[in-house]
């Protein structure tokens, strides 16, 4: 690619990511589990429909906001399920009122770009089984009947019939409050799947081989000659049929947790395109700053390659700081993670959910069973982010906890294999309740390590508030404002040991995220700098790393044991500057700094 054509229309290289997403402090929202800013719009057995393979019962009802967790609900307990069937049946009301209500807290936290799970119109609490990628779901709007009457009325296979209900208008009027307080907005979409309710899906299961839309699926018609009777055959997602595969085309077929050549089917790739650009220019008048800014890529490596480098054309045709992130987790769940390389090589994703490099921070900062040394650590760390040039390693989605992995503080506060084991369904001593402080201590620890190092730092909403949960769904519990009163949380009834605590507001953890983010911001050096890992002479145990942009430097130290120890900064430079300190006191005289158990510090060095 020459020069010339490797620039965007905004002059940003095609293979590089936009500035704003690598000085991104990333803040995750789950809309259904956020907030609940208008009980006007609250989901309904008929906006649940068919979201799940068991039916709701009839006497359904929303579940009140703190209400204990692990309780299953009156109209639940006659189901004859257990917890984890019935708790997919559950809604607790959040939608964007939520959202909008709770800007200034946002504000006040420091975040300045969210990523949004799938907004998108669909019948579960996860929505990754779109009923409609181009409206936003009917319970995040004002007006849940006149919306349903909208998309009835479209040709959803025809964009110039498309309309915009309350909530898709709902939606863009947030977009440009955030923006407005420069908070960039990332949506979550699946390219790889629908729902079964999606409107194409079920024109083919109306009309069998007479649908228009019969090739936008791995679809197979069987005719009974006994009966006349026509039925259809399709490919679920890893099995599931409410998740039915788009069609992948000129493909020899997926390897698993690698990627493979292909595309998807050109009618679908259109729809897709369609969908993007009415998210991307909502008011289609060239002007893209009042959409959104970019998009998490789910299930990523399930999609062929051709069609990804399409689609990165497609997008930054239209606005040319477009971000992509995707989702590359698994090569062989529990032991072995996806390689990220071939995604990020300029020509697809500028980034990754960056699961590689919490599951080794994990390794060193919380001990667990799977737990590696100091020098193991930093080979690691080097090994996964010194292929990559700088400028992708800079734009990293770093994160640690999501929708799919267990809450940072549970995570440490157990020590099963990363991802394995960790909910008390799969382990019945799996600790669902508060930590000890020595888990607070790691986990303080590790967050420093987080925004102190290269990647842009992401959090999954209520880990500033001190949430703790398993895996999912555990992860997905309705966040603790301080104005909602909560009832006590009992274990899981798979859970060996029993408790009972109150679920609150942790306002000491959200004051060291402000700290946090507050000195990522204050120097570029943590967003651009290069990193060095260095070895302190005073003691070996100790993590140590410099952070250097042009003439800026600072060293960032741990003591991630349970031994006290000391550091002289004398011998590593004459002028030095304290500006963040975790459990360590001031520098005494002749640069001495005592570092407890569990502590550390950051110094600016003057030069």
């Amino acid at each position: 690619m020459s020069k010339e054509k490797n620039k965007t229309l905004g002059g940003l290289p095609f293979e590089q990511p936009p500035h704003w997403a690598r000085e991104a402090i990333w803040y995750q929202i789950f809309v259904e589990r956020f907030r609940n800013g208008n009980p006007g719009n609250d989901p309904t057995l008929e906006t649940c429909e068919n979201a799940l393979i068991d039916t709701l019962p009839s006497d359904w009802a929303l579940t009140p906001w703190g209400h204990n967790w692990y309780k299953q609900e009156d109209w639940a307990k006659p189901t004859g399920l257990d917890f984890y069937r019935t708790i997919q049946m559950r809604r607790y009301g959040g939608d964007l009122d939520g959202v909008e209500e709770k800007i200034p807290y946002l504000k006040e936290l420091g975040v300045n770009a969210i990523y949004f799970n799938p907004i998108n119109d669909a019948p579960s609490l996860h929505k990754y089984d779109a009923r409609h990628y181009h409206h936003i779901d009917v319970t995040f709007g004002d007006d849940i009947k006149g919306d349903l009457a909208i998309t009835a009325a479209e040709n959803h296979a025809d964009p110039t019939t498309w309309q915009w209900t309350s909530a898709d208008k709902k939606f863009i009027n947030l977009v440009k409050k955030l923006h407005s307080e420069g908070i960039k907005v990332v949506l979550d979409f699946s390219w790889n799947h629908t729902g079964n309710n999606f409107w194409a899906f079920k024109d083919i299961e109306k009309n069998l081989e007479n649908s228009a839309f019969k090739d936008w699926y791995h679809t197979k018609f069987i005719k009974d000659e006994a009966t006349g009777k026509t039925t259809f055959e399709y490919e679920g997602w890893i099995g599931i049929k409410n998740l039915p595969e788009l069609r992948k085309i000129d493909s020899k077929g997926k390897i698993p947790g690698h990627p493979y050549e292909g595309n998807l089917h050109p009618q679908v790739k259109e729809h897709i395109y369609a969908v993007c650009k009415r998210w991307m220019d909502p008011d289609g008048n060239g002007n893209f700053e009042d959409g959104i800014d970019g998009m998490r890529l789910d299930v990523a490596e399930h999609v062929p390659m051709g069609f990804w480098r399409d689609f990165r054309k497609f997008v930054r045709s239209v606005n040319p700081e477009f971000y992509l992130v995707g989702e590359n987790w698994w090569t062989k769940w529990p032991d072995e993670l996806m390689d990220p390389a071939p995604w990020v090589k300029g020509d697809v994703f500028d980034a990754v959910m960056h699961y590689q490099w919490f599951k080794v921070a994990r390794a060193y900062f919380a001990q667990p069973n799977d737990k590696i040394t100091l020098p193991q650590f930093r080979k690691q760390i080097d090994s996964i982010f010194l292929k990559y040039p700088d400028y992708t390693q800079q734009s990293m989605m770093n994160l640690a906890a999501s929708h799919d992995a267990p809450r940072l503080l549970s995570t440490f506060f157990n020590v099963n294999k990363y991802k394995y084991n960790c909910k008390p369904q799969e382990d019945k001593q799996y600790r669902t309740n508060t930590p000890g402080q020595v888990t607070y201590h790691q986990v303080n620890l590790f967050l420093l390590h987080q925004f102190t190092f290269v990647g842009a730092p992401h959090i999954w909403n209520g880990d500033e508030m001190g949430m703790l949960g398993a895996d999912d769904p555990d992860n997905r519990k309705p966040l603790v404002w301080p104005d909602i009163d909560f009832e006590n949380e009992t274990q899981s009834e798979f859970s060996d040991y029993t408790y009972s605590e109150k679920p609150s507001f942790n306002q000491e953890m959200f004051d060291y995220y402000k700290s946090l983010i507050a000195m990522r911001k204050s120097s570029p050096v943590f967003t651009y700098g290069t990193y060095e890992m260095t070895e302190l002479l005073e003691n070996e145990k100790l993590l140590a790393y410099y952070r250097t942009l042009n003439n800026e430097k600072y060293l960032v130290v741990f003591n991630s044991n349970n031994e006290v120890s000391e550091v002289d900064l004398s011998k590593v430079t004459p002028k030095y500057e304290l500006v963040f300190s975790y459990r360590c006191g001031e520098i005494e005289e002749k640069g001495h700094i005592n570092m407890p158990a569990y502590s550390a510090f950051v110094v600016k060095i003057n030069q």
